[in-house]
């Protein structure tokens, strides 16, 4: 034996072990609850056993913990983030399609149905009783709801469009923010490892934000070993990458910044480079896509395609319910412009835009859903609403009649008749409002799935936690319980030997 004390030493080992051990999972059960925890474990083996004087073999020198291991599969950690970038932007847009949505109000006591039947009632009115002050004033009002209504969609829609480019800034900056915090951990995992410790909790830390990072914008992260420690072991640093290019680069960080295009809308780009980032998934994309979708060539059917098919609408109504022409530009009406007024007045035009006169109104490209307005003609004089199609009679209403006529002409657009049209776009919005959430409701699951999947390799459960804590206990007593019986030896030999 190595000395009269080789006995104690075992035992010590053994007290040492388990003290250890009780307190690897005293710091799991505290961690129960820390978003991105992993359950550690201490690496628990024999010490280095050592040969007898007599050379007959070699005796076990007890036990001790040579490290401390963090249980955590790299693989889903890798297949989360391929999903969550998914989720990231399935969610954002399911969001933002359902505001879009309360936009054009699709309930039957608003929107543009409600409007269109009180504008069309008003005229149905008005043929009842075509001398009528009254009755005009209520075609006005009704007129002035139609335009209105429009008005405060296309404003809403433009300010959902604004909200989504600050979002989309702020993300920039959330991406630069994180990016930032896993550069200075990589230092401290870095150093702290040195040694040839794992810093574990560090190493959560970073998981997590990697984690958040990867919702916002498609990255690909993991450690890269870039040779040898002079102690022989892996030199491992931890980079990500955004399309191809380095965001993080263990302790360099290449930051992005915005900047405001031709369409006053921010895009972003390498602040180093100036290169453009065109972003490939993750809330980034959506809040782009929502932004300036609009259709054409495959694009995302975001605020810009729904503005224009308002500004569609509600240019060639205008031209319609004023001229007569429809969207194919064939004149199927005399329209408004066609009748007589109650004051004998000819050539009005009923709708316009920005207020301005009937005369200025000499190219309805330039009406949209923002500035439809009545003609300041009718705004000013509601005698001037072409009721009759020929003057000195003011109870003629043919003009009027087929003014109405045109609510239910299926030739006016493609879509059919002006609700037909309204009721097709609230319908594909509806569509695509429906898509988002099915694609997001199904990245949810795969996302929460694989979550689960980490969980149950990562995760800490008490139960097993204080299985382990009595488990280790009982090492701990015995170890002293040896330690115990050792010390009455020696008494006994050094003590009352010879009395």
């Amino acid at each position: 034996m190595r000395g009269s004390f080789f006995g104690l030493n075992v035992a010590v080992r053994g007290l040492h072990t388990s003290q250890r051990a009780l307190y690897i999972a005293g710091h799991n059960i505290s961690n129960v609850n820390t978003p991105g925890y992993s359950r550690q474990v201490g690496n628990q083996q024999a010490s280095q056993a050592i040969g007898v004087f007599d050379g007959t073999g070699m005796i076990g020198t007890g036990s001790e913990i040579t490290g401390v291991s963090r249980i955590r599969d790299v693989f889903l950690d890798h297949k989360y983030w391929g999903e969550n970038v998914s989720y990231g932007e399935w969610e954002t847009k399911h969001i933002a399609m359902d505001h879009l949505e309360a936009i054009f109000s699709l309930d039957e006591d608003s929107g543009s149905g409600k409007v269109m039947e009180g504008f069309f009632s008003s005229l149905q009115e008005l043929s009842k009783d075509p001398s009528s002050l009254q009755t005009r004033e209520t075609v006005r009002a009704a007129g002035e709801a139609f335009c209105k209504y429009f008005n405060s969609a296309a404003e809403q829609l433009q300010k959902a469009r604004n909200d989504n480019n600050r979002a989309f800034k702020i993300k920039v900056d959330g991406i630069n923010s994180y990016a930032e915090q896993i550069r200075s951990l990589n230092e401290q995992i870095y150093r702290a490892e040195l040694d040839g410790s794992n810093a574990n909790d560090l190493r959560d830390q970073r998981t997590v934000l990697v984690d958040e990072l990867s919702k916002i914008v498609n990255i690909e992260a993991g450690e890269v070993v870039r040779g040898q420690l002079p102690g022989g072991r892996e030199d491992r640093q931890f980079e990500i990458t955004l399309n191809g290019s380095y965001l993080v680069n263990h302790d360099d960080v290449y930051k992005l910044e915005c900047y405001e295009n031709a369409d006053k809308m921010y895009d972003v780009r390498w602040k180093d480079s100036g290169n453009d980032l065109v972003p490939k998934g993750g809330e980034l994309k959506a809040y782009k896509d929502i932004r300036d979708g609009d259709a054409v060539g495959g694009a995302y059917k975001g605020i810009p395609y729904y503005m224009e098919k308002l500004d569609e609408f509600v240019r060639y109504f205008a031209q319609a319910f004023n001229e007569g022409i429809f969207k194919d530009g064939t004149k199927h009406y005399s329209g408004h412009a066609g009748g007589v007024g109650l004051d004998g007045s000819e050539n009005i035009r009923f709708f316009s835009y920005n207020h301005k006169a009937s005369g200025d109104l000499t190219d309805y490209s330039h009406i949209s859903a923002s500035n439809i307005t009545l003609s300041s003609d009718i705004e000013y004089d509601v005698r001037k609403i072409a009721a009759a199609s020929v003057s000195g009679n003011p109870e003629n209403k043919d003009n009027i009649t087929q003014l109405l006529e045109m609510r239910h002409d299926a030739r006016m657009f493609a879509e059919g008749a002006p609700e037909d049209f309204m009721q097709s776009l609230v319908a594909n919005l509806g569509v695509d409002a429906q898509q988002a959430k099915s694609f997001a409701e199904q990245q949810d699951s795969i996302v929460q799935q694989i979550e689960n999947r980490r969980l149950s390799v990562s995760g800490v459960l008490e139960d097993e936690e204080m299985l382990n804590i009595v488990r280790h206990q009982h090492a701990y007593n015995a170890a002293a319980k040896m330690i115990s019986v050792i010390d009455e030896i020696y008494d006994v030999m050094i003590n009352r030997m010879g009395v």
